[in-house]
């Protein structure tokens, strides 16, 4: 059977159609978008993906997202923010959803996923070291864990509880509150909810 469509716009199709959330009819909508739309589209939207990987780096302290010239991330690096508070997020979009609520002025830590056996990711694929150098080199006193409310954002949560213990650090460990319902990621949480569940966070 005659191929249907052009092998350069199959291919784009197969393409967008690897991205999150991207099923096969939406990727034909955005390729046929952009074959339609002016040239410059497509280019704006070729070195805005190429210069993701060429201007953008985590943080080396906090594991945030930052441009390639900065050395940390100015929510690290602002003396105004609280470094011996610490939220613990699973993903770097996460620290927008907490900033948006406007009631959070320590600073973060990245792990970098969440533990799932299931999908291959355990404990050492994580920066849970460099989390347990951060409490003491910045005499943290409190670690908010805003891990996501799913399976594997809790069993992120009770693996961070118990290697703290185990690590000697005293410290006050809290937790977001029920405000965020379960499988819901924190990117996708509305502001009120955030809002309640940092001031809601309770001990763990």
């Amino acid at each position: 059977m005659a191929q249907l469509l052009p092998s350069a716009l199959v291919t784009a199709i197969d393409e967008l159609g690897r991205l999150p959330g991207v099923g096969v009819r939406t990727a034909e909508r955005y390729a046929y978008f952009l074959l339609r739309a002016d040239s410059r589209v497509g280019e704006k939207l070729a070195d805005a993906v190429s210069n993701l990987k060429t201007n953008v780096k985590n943080c080396p302290v906090t594991f945030a997202l930052i441009d390639a010239d900065e050395d940390v991330s100015e929510l690290y690096s602002d003396p105004s923010r609280d470094k011996q508070m610490v939220a613990v997020v699973e993903e770097p979009l996460d620290i927008i959803a907490l900033e948006r609520t406007g009631q959070f002025n320590g600073t973060y830590h990245v792990l970098g996923g969440a533990i799932s056996p299931i999908d291959g990711v355990g404990p050492e694929q994580l920066h849970i070291p460099e989390l347990i150098e951060r409490l003491t080199k910045d005499n943290v006193q409190e670690v908010i864990i805003a891990t996501n409310a799913s399976v594997e954002g809790e069993s992120t949560a009770l693996f961070l509880q118990r290697h703290i213990k185990d690590a000697g650090i005293e410290i006050k460990l809290t937790r977001l509150a029920r405000g965020i319902p379960v499988g819901v990621d924190l990117e996708y949480a509305g502001q009120i909810t955030l809002t309640h569940a940092l001031e809601g966070r309770r001990a763990f």
